[in-house]
């Protein structure tokens, strides 16, 4: 069994008791650096955690994830269940403010879109981050590319922990071939005038983000072009790629690989674009960690963050989203093969700070965006 974190903790509370390893034995990683107040820490949490019972958290819409996180978490630390809501990151933050107005405190964790979370952080609703990263390799800068990244202005709450190049434009391969692609300006083209799907970029997410750049790259005139070719707009992820792979749409907007993932698995004709003239922008696609205020179960929540940020937290998210994380010793070049090129491995940090959406100073642009979408697209 690889030493990582999660071995650390189930090795230090076998039957209560703490066990210490030989002089000799060479610490697994999670304790390598960590002082003696900090290995008491980790082996207080669990137990702790324990008491709180579970951990509950809003990820994407994606069954293998849920699975996935319940299988290897409940696993790692017996005792401490982890209960799953998979959504769209605007469904699950709705559920989360409500609740908050209700005076309810259910949901620990929010994962989702960067900009998904920004209603609930304005409402006083969301906790600082880094206060919670006690394990060496997580709150360690140097593991991550980019060191650690927030994408709120006060740094504090919005945690990116991936980046990558999106390709958010996929194909239906017998209606449309890759070499009609080369440009943004060839969705104008009336050979696919109600053949265009989009993530409603009304609402945040990838639609969002790849309407923003549109915005920003090619001005509104082109996105008043491309509303005027009568896209289909919804925020149902699964009936947009139902649509794409049943040959109604030729092209969608907006969605990614882990939304698209059953139909491509079933051999359904969809791939993703071709990398248009225009280039393509780098976010942390749903990969935004954010905390619930006065959680009920904060040592859970706390046991949780830790494990998501750590090597096998990041080996089993990026696994099942296809979504490459930013910690340099998790390996995320295979991710390319699935829309999702990562920065770390293709971009200098100068050249990703050119083409970044994921820092609060993009907050602006984004509005903008957004707003020309609420004139433009039909109600």
């Amino acid at each position: 069994m690889r030493r990582n974190f999660s071995t650390v903790f189930a090795t230090l509370t076998i039957a209560g008791v703490v066990v210490l390893r030989p002089a000799a034995a060479q610490e697994p990683p999670a304790f390598q650096g960590a002082s003696t107040e900090e290995k008491a820490r980790l082996t207080q949490l669990i137990d702790a955690a324990r008491k709180d019972g579970k951990v509950v958290a809003g990820v994407p819409a994606s069954t293998a994830l849920r699975k996935s996180l319940e299988e290897t978490f409940a696993k790692r630390f017996p005792g401490v269940e982890i209960e799953i809501s998979t959504a769209r990151g605007p469904t699950n933050a709705s559920k989360i403010a409500a609740e908050h107005a209700a005076g309810v405190r259910y949901y620990d964790v929010l994962i989702s879109g960067s900009l998904t979370p920004l209603s609930l952080l304005n409402a006083g609703i969301l906790e600082p981050i880094e206060p919670l990263l006690i394990l060496p390799e997580v709150k360690e800068a140097k593991r991550w590319y980019g060191g650690h990244i927030f994408s709120d202005n006060a740094k504090r709450f919005l945690y990116s922990f991936q980046a990558y190049q999106s390709e958010n434009l996929w194909h239906n391969t017998q209606l449309m071939k890759a070499d009609e692609f080369r440009s943004f300006d060839d969705l104008l083209n009336p050979k696919w005038k109600s053949k265009i799907g989009i993530l409603d970029p009304r609402s945040a997410g990838g639609g969002t983000s790849t309407w923003a750049f549109f915005y920003k790259t090619k001005g509104e005139e082109f996105l008043r072009k491309l509303a005027g070719q009568e896209l289909l707009l919804s925020r149902d992820q699964r009936m947009l790629g139902d649509n794409l792979a049943k040959g109604r749409l030729a092209l969608t907007i907006g969605l990614t690989y882990y939304s698209l993932a059953p139909f491509i698995k079933a051999n359904q004709p969809i791939k993703p674009l071709p990398e248009a003239k225009e280039g393509s922008y780098t976010s942390s696609g749903s990969g935004a960690l954010s905390v619930v205020k006065n959680s009920t179960r904060p040592n859970a929540t706390k046991l949780f963050v830790n494990w998501l940020l750590s090597k096998e937290g990041q080996e089993v998210w990026t696994k099942e989203l296809s979504q490459p994380t930013r910690r340099w010793d998790v390996d995320a070049r295979w991710t390319a093969n699935f829309g999702a090129i990562a920065a770390k491995d293709n971009l200098s940090l100068e050249q990703w700070n050119k083409v970044e959406q994921i820092s609060a100073d993009n907050e602006a642009a984004a509005k903008a965006a957004t707003k020309s979408a609420q004139r433009l697209l039909p109600n």
